[in-house]
């Protein structure tokens, strides 16, 4: 680390970028050409002014604590393109960016930041600036009125289902898309955004190639048991009724207990719909072993927030929601700028990763995967893809990593999905025959990777994704 805080690589620079144009355009103002009056204040504030085709420069400021992005350039994007420059400049040139006095237009931004950042951990402890409570009794009224509608779309659903069943799976070859939109939309309206999202891919599975009928089966049952156990949520335990209600599109609370841990920022990734964009960014706690998904929106082509830079540990609060194993949470207050990760997180083998998605399973059954590590595991291309393989079995001279179960020598396939991206090959790359530690998602469709270390650089994260 440097006298300006951690310096991030290209790759957790670019990680940060809202799409492909943007991580393009970035690169091309990684440079020292269009730059000028760049500094530092040497805890995590960056600036600079960088040419554009006016005669004005762009006033570009970066708070790395956050991060948090200002930009006098018209982009809607944030990350802007100038600010991914800067900090691309940053990281590969270490003179480009030396500590200095704070522009008066940099400084402002950055008091006005920090002073929002202190009321929002003070709570505004006097009482003042804060809404007014919301009545109770008319938010209980406004749930018990969803909770109605939802209940007559689950039953409308299931109608829908047992004419399914009751006319041959093979009718629904014929039947076409446009029916089952016509479910989803009436579950839109019924404000049961996830059981709408099932049926929209019960209407793509006929269409998705050869053995679709038993994929198709298996999603009816799914959906089925959704609909029934919100039927029937008055009467499940707690935590599996948090579940069904966050599966069926209701927002569990972050009312968890608040928990402070050095997390390590192991991936992130966006997934657009066409009309929401979704960023999901997985961290470790390193004191705690827990691992948290924190979810972020973003829609008419805004990128969502926050952007973490992938590979470092962020010293924050984080708050868990109720249900679907807990792993959501809420990004609460950060103690300092990001630093740099020294060492993947604890892992264990292939086994031992299919025997905590079995049991995370037990918990929700509607799960599609569940995050694990595996350490020393070899990427495999085989006849039907690539798989990840134990690089020795467990036990005496074993390299799985201990305790409790599945054994070792195994292997597991790479998913459809990651099959057909460029970090599979980065992975490939990494490994060069030798094991690698890989983090990422294993449910029933396989391993989805999304970062890995190799034991010659430890703290470098090579992003997969």
């Amino acid at each position: 680390m440097d006298t300006q805080g951690v310096r991030w690589t290209a790759d957790q620079v670019l990680a940060l970028a809202p799409d492909d144009a943007s991580r393009r355009a970035g690169s091309r103002l990684g440079t020292s050409g269009p730059w000028s009056g760049t500094g530092s204040d040497g805890q995590g504030a960056v600036w600079g002014l960088c040419r554009g085709s006016g005669s004005t420069p762009y006033r570009t400021v970066v708070d790395t604590t956050g991060p948090a992005y200002a930009c006098s350039c018209p982009s809607r994007k944030f990350p802007c393109k100038h600010a991914l420059g800067l900090l691309l400049l940053r990281s590969g040139d270490e003179a480009a960016v030396t500590v200095t006095d704070v522009p008066d237009w940099a400084a402002r931004w950055l008091e006005s930041r920090r002073e929002r950042a202190g009321r929002a951990r003070t709570g505004d402890a006097e009482g003042s600036g804060r809404p007014a409570a919301a009545d109770p009794e008319a938010a209980r009224r406004r749930a018990e009125r969803r909770a109605a509608r939802i209940t007559s779309g689950a039953q409308e659903l299931e109608q829908r289902l047992a004419d399914l069943l009751r006319g041959g799976l093979a009718a629904a070859e014929g039947a076409g898309y446009g029916l089952w939109e016509e479910t989803a939309a009436r579950m839109v309206d019924a404000q049961a955004p996830g059981l709408a999202g099932r049926v929209r891919e019960l209407g793509a599975i006929p269409g998705s190639g050869a053995g679709w009928p038993v994929r198709l089966l298996e999603e009816c049952a799914l959906t089925h048991l959704l609909d029934r156990a919100w039927l029937s949520v008055d009467r499940l335990p707690a935590p599996l009724a948090a579940t069904v209600r966050t599966r069926v599109g209701l927002t569990a609370p972050a009312e968890g207990p608040a928990v402070r841990d050095r997390w390590l920022v192991l991936a992130q990734y966006d997934s657009a719909d066409g009309r929401l964009t979704t960023r999901r960014a997985w961290l470790h706690g390193r004191e705690s072993g827990r691992t948290a998904l924190l979810l972020s929106f973003g829609a008419a082509g805004r990128a969502p927030a926050p952007a973490l830079p992938v590979g470092t540990v962020i010293d924050a609060v984080l708050t868990r929601h109720a249900g679907a194993g807990a792993l959501r949470a809420e990004l609460g207050e950060q103690f300092g700028p990001p630093a740099p990760l020294d060492a993947p997180p604890p892992g264990g083998t292939v086994g031992e990763a299919l025997a905590a998605y079995g049991h995370a399973l037990r918990e929700d059954p509607w799960l599609d995967s569940w995050p694990v590590t595996l350490t020393d595991v070899l990427p495999i291309p085989t006849d039907h893809g690539w798989q990840l393989a134990d690089a020795a079995p467990a036990g005496p001279g074993g390299s799985g990593s201990g305790g409790g179960g599945g054994g070792g020598g195994e292997a597991i396939p790479v998913s459809g999905p990651a099959l057909g991206r460029p970090g599979l090959w980065r992975l490939a790359a990494l490994s060069g025959g030798r094991p690698v530690t890989v983090f990422g998602e294993c449910g029933h469709r396989g391993f989805t990777p999304l970062a890995a270390w190799s034991a010659d650089a430890p703290g470098e994260t090579v992003p997969l994704h």
